[in-house]
């Protein structure tokens, strides 16, 4: 008998089309298409700035809907780029309106940061997700320094040591999910 594939929402942290993320972020569920199936969110641009105050019964919908989407994964991966040393503003806003739910708590998830460098942001969203609750742990942590030079505008990994690299994580996402 086939195992079911696994239902997987993929985060988009960056907000500029057709970045270098967005395209890691579709070779990683062109890698995974046997085992999963993968949604790509792309709208944390649309997010209204997170107020405490105002989450509440009347949540905006594209809050509602992330956390459903969210809710009714499998996994989930963030792919993302990094910003100042930082994750994007906007990755973190709509991360910060889960902070009230338990819709992370013990849901499987990969980190991607494929940056200029990315260690910084990297290391914060690892303890993002970790007061989330969400379960990673070290073999489903990808940081991919210089991204620029390793994918090219087609989506191919073309630096050997990523693409093997980058290979290695979708067999821990995999195992993750079982």
């Amino acid at each position: 008998m086939i195992p079911a594939k696994k239902k997987v929402l993929g985060i988009l942290g960056s907000t500029k089309a057709n970045s270098n993320n967005e395209r890691l972020l579709k070779k990683i569920g062109e890698l995974m298409q046997e085992h999963i199936d993968l949604t790509i969110f792309n709208q944390i641009a649309e997010f209204p700035h997170f107020n405490p105050d105002l989450d509440n019964e009347e949540v905006a919908s594209i809050v509602t809907n992330f956390r459903q989407q969210i809710t009714e994964a499998d996994g989930v991966l963030i792919c993302t780029p990094e910003y100042v040393f930082s994750i994007p503003g906007s990755l973190k806003n709509a991360l910060e309106w889960t902070v009230s739910t338990i819709v992370f708590t013990d849901k499987p998830l990969g980190i991607i940061t494929a940056s200029a460098s990315g260690e910084k942001g990297h290391e914060q969203l690892q303890l993002i997700m970790q007061t989330l609750g969400a379960d990673f742990n070290e073999d489903t942590l990808l940081l991919i320094s210089g991204i620029k030079g390793k994918i090219n505008e087609q989506g191919e990994i073309t630096h050997t040591e990523t693409l093997q690299r980058v290979e290695d994580f979708t067999k821990s996402i995999i195992k993750l999910l079982k």
